[in-house]
């Protein structure tokens, strides 16, 4: 029996950004057998693949359509494969729980691989993000996934399917003035008189525009000012220090209550995300949209006698 393994080249998280490329090692073992088994001929010895591909696939999941939507399925898939014996192609729709929304072009690694005990062969994977492809995202109501399948049969056997998964992050919108500006002081640098022992600047690509341009947004500081107030009075007054935040960042806010009418005793903040999806192929006449709000970190906190407090709410990732 051969061993299939892959292994990301970063190996510090599986998370990507739109645009990036995506590099697996996979590695096909025969283990060697045991010294009790004698073999009767090489036949015995080789193990043998028919073939094997490699590709990326972004599932989409949602309830909505389970409930009560036109394509809902009758039984939920599961990761073991679905295929018929005889078949030699793979269907990455009865993989796994979802439609499958886009996919790469599969990447053939071999045909009719052939290992001898203790022998191994590696296959180094290598793909880019599409820019357009919809983000990792797990909501209540739609799931979006993304899996490396990494694809194999033998003769006379069932498809049998590696998925790795990895998580797609999007690029932020990039500003056309600033990336022209950039692009208008290459071209003067162009102009100028070269000189050999300076190193030549590379052209920033698209992702690091867009990695400039994310820390440069999430890392401005423009307090936000809340009045909190009810029917007898002001409460309070809350601020938030910027409105942008990034994934694994924490929110930090003060509440000062020295402005305030009516005593506060407890209070309660509460990280919230508001999920809307828009739900067709009903009968109802009116496409309304439909709302699932999830709760994530929560502080609580008995200010009875604070004139001013802070809290901390982590982003989880």
């Amino acid at each position: 029996m051969i061993e299939i393994t892959a292994k990301l080249i970063r190996d510090q998280s599986a998370v990507f950004l739109c645009g990036e490329v995506v590099e697996c090692l996979i590695t096909f073992t025969n283990p060697t057998l045991p010294e009790h088994r004698i073999s009767q001929s090489n036949c015995d010895i080789l193990e043998n693949l028919a073939w094997a591909t490699v590709q990326i696939h972004c599932y989409c999941n949602s309830t909505i359509q389970e409930r009560g939507g036109p394509s809902a399925p009758v039984d939920a898939p599961s990761s073991i494969v679905k295929n018929v014996s005889g078949s030699t192609s793979l269907d990455a729709s009865n993989q796994l729980k979802g439609e499958v929304l886009k996919s790469t072009e599969p990447k053939i690694l071999f045909c009719d691989l052939r290992l001898s005990p203790g022998e191994m062969r590696q296959f180094m994977f290598r793909e880019t993000l599409s820019v357009n492809t919809p983000p990792t995202y797990r909501g209540v109501m739609v799931k979006y996934y993304y899996k490396i399948t990494v694809a194999t049969q033998r003769v006379g056997s069932t498809v049998q399917a590696l998925h790795i998964p990895i998580r797609v992050l999007p690029l932020p919108p990039v500003n056309c003035s600033d990336e022209a500006v950039t692009l208008n002081d290459e071209s003067n640098e162009d102009l100028a008189p070269n000189n050999p022992f300076l190193e030549k600047k590379k052209a920033p690509s698209k992702i690091e525009y867009a990695l400039h341009y994310l820390q440069n947004i999430t890392a401005r500081r423009r307090p936000n000012f809340y009045l909190i107030s009810n029917k007898r009075g002001k409460v309070g007054r809350f601020c938030l220090f910027k409105p942008i935040y990034k994934l694994g960042e924490d929110i930090v806010g003060t509440l000062d209550f020295s402005c305030g009418t009516v005593r506060c005793v407890q209070l309660s903040v509460t990280l919230q995300c508001e999920e809307i999806v828009r739900k067709r192929g009903t009968e109802s006449t009116s496409d309304a949209p439909i709302g699932r709000i999830t709760n994530f970190t929560k502080h609580h906190e008995v200010c009875l006698g604070l004139l001013q407090t802070q809290m901390i709410l982590p982003i989880p990732l």
